[in-house]
Parts: C-alpha cells; structure tokens; sequence
C-alpha cells in the first residue's frame, strides 16, 4: 500500500505560530529601541547645533562692534547686553543694535535670546533703537517679540569684562558704560550734514547730534560670557565663551 504523507499535528501548529509571534515581538522591540535611538540622537544634534549658531553669533556681533561719536558701542547692565554693530549688507546698511538676555518663555523655561533692530542711520533712530533694546529685556512686547530669537535654554548666565589685564565684574568698570548725550537730530538735519560726516562716522551713516558732547566709549580688551545650561539637554553645566577684542588680538578673536 502506498504510504500517506503525514502532516503537522495541531500541537506542532501551535508552536510554530507561538515562535512566530515571539519572534515578531523581538523584532519589533528591537527597531523601535532604535528609532528611539535615532530621535534622541537627532534632537541633541539640533540642540548642539543651535547653541553653537547662537555662540558664532555673538562672536559674530561682538566682531562688528562700532564705535561711532554719540553712540554706546557695548553696554551690560546684569539683565542684558547691549551692543552697537555695523550691518551685515556693508557700509551703507547703517547700524543695527542687539541685545542679549535671559528671559521666561510661554514654556515657563528660560531661554538665551537675541534680539535685534531695524537698520539705523540718524542718531534718533539709533536712540530710539538702543531705548527699545532696554525695554525688550525688561517687558517686551508683542511687536518686540517678533524680532527675537529663542537660541537654548538658560538657568543663568554672566558677563564679564577683561581690562587691564585682569577679569572684572562688568558692572563695577565704569569705563565703556559711558551713555551718549542726547542730541536734537532732524532727519533733514542727518541729511544736511550726513555726507560731511561721513568720515567721522566711519562709513556707517550715523552722523554725531549737532552740539551733543560725550566721552567715546572704551571697549574692553576681552569679553568673556558663562552660561550655565540646564541638565537633560546635549550640554549641560557651564560653558565659558571668551572673545578678544581686534585691536588687542591682532586683528583675532
């Protein structure tokens, strides 16, 4: 007789599925340990690279400070830092004044931010600039807001200056705090006398206020920034942060 082929019995069925099925867990624990993975991994590498564009920008803007007649080019009050830099498009981009500073975000956390204004070519505008730079610090508003950018969280931070030949608190140098006298500048008068002042402005358009008399400011030979940065994050603890001013470093920073 011819011998019948025998199958699998309902037990070895049964077996073969519950591998399966183990197998499949297994298996799927394993690629979603690694797309947990990948999306840490991604997320600290976001995080990284904001905080070192945030940290080449303020080597950036600490670069193209300018000190120009009638102007603060660097001011630190313990709230924000205030600066006056050239613009990025050239010469005749005018000035732009940027803040730093450390403020609660709708997220509750503190954030490391950066603000900065509209192009600036007369005194009064570089005024009215400077004044909404101090304002933007303490209690912006909407409009302020808009032109501000959130770099990394941030527990705390501080500034402190480099001058004769020693780090000092920032607040207690008096020297490059020095505040301009306000002066009564038109935009017919900036106009009248913007193309003699060219010069004494160093090519940035900012012509000196008619009779305003003050100190230049004096910038320190070195600033040097400590964040202290929350942990959880890609970096956490204190960065120190130094830069050099050009005139001091040998045109490096």
């Amino acid at each position: 007789m011819a011998s019948r082929s025998r199958g699998f019995t309902l037990v070895e069925l049964l077996i073969a599925i519950a591998l399966m099925a183990l197998m499949a867990i297994l298996s799927w624990r394993g690629l979603d340990g690694m797309a947990r993975t990948q999306s840490i991994l991604r997320e600290r590498s976001d995080q990284v690279a904001a905080l070192q564009t945030g940290l080449l920008q303020w080597q950036a803007d600490l670069d193209a400070i300018t000190e120009t007649p009638h102007t603060v080019a660097l001011d630190w009050d313990g709230r924000a830092l205030r600066l006056t830099r050239r613009g990025t498009q050239g010469p005749g981009d005018g000035l732009r004044v940027v803040a730093w500073s450390r403020r609660a975000l709708a997220d509750g956390a503190s954030w490391w931010l950066r603000w900065e204004s509209q192009p600036v070519t007369t005194r009064e505008q570089w005024q009215d600039a400077w004044n909404q730079a101090a304002a933007w610090a303490q209690n912006p508003g909407a409009d302020a807001r808009q032109r501000e950018v959130a770099i990394a969280p941030l527990l705390d931070w501080q500034v402190v200056y480099f001058r004769n030949n020693a780090w000092t608190n920032a607040l207690s140098s008096a020297a490059g705090t020095a505040q301009a006298t306000t002066g009564a500048t038109s935009d017919a008068v900036a106009a009248a006398v913007g193309g003699a002042t060219a010069g004494a402005a160093a090519g940035t358009g900012v012509p000196p206020a008619p009779g305003a008399t003050a100190a230049p400011p004096e910038l320190p030979d070195g600033v040097r920034l400590v964040l202290s940065l929350p942990p959880g994050r890609a970096i956490a603890g204190q960065l120190v942060r130094d830069w050099v001013n050009p005139t001091v470093g040998g045109g490096k920073s």
